[in-house]
């Protein structure tokens, strides 16, 4: 259960540093010296945030290993090495979910944005 919201808190951080970063870089020349200021503070904001996340990434797989040798002691290889597969594969599968969900989030806003033209 960590594991799911450390994961998911590490890719809405970046998902949201990304936009920021985005937003610093398509300001212009010409743009409100407040706005500038405002996006570096909030990049700031998530980058100290970020560096938090995997800190606390750490500690989940800390914690994780020691259940980990835990668990070994008490199950057979078989079942050990789908334990340890799945633990694997759990963080990968949010992350892919997280970005399918992106894609169609986005694909939703373009639809919407198709049909306003129209």
């Amino acid at each position: 259960g960590d594991l799911d919201k450390v994961v998911t808190l590490l890719l809405s951080l970046s998902g949201r540093l990304a936009r920021v970063e985005a937003a610093l870089g398509s300001l212009g020349p010409h743009a409100p010296a407040e706005d500038k200021l405002a996006l570096r503070e909030k990049r700031r904001l998530l980058v100290a945030q970020l560096e938090d996340a995997k800190e606390l990434k750490e500690h989940v797989g800390r914690r994780e290993e020691a259940v980990g040798a835990m668990v070994a002691r008490y199950l057979p290889a078989e079942h050990l090495q789908d334990y340890q597969h799945f633990v694997k594969m759990k963080s990968a599968l949010i992350a892919e979910q997280r970005e399918l969900e992106e894609k169609i989030k986005l694909g939703q806003e373009q639809l919407r944005c198709l049909r306003e033209s129209l």
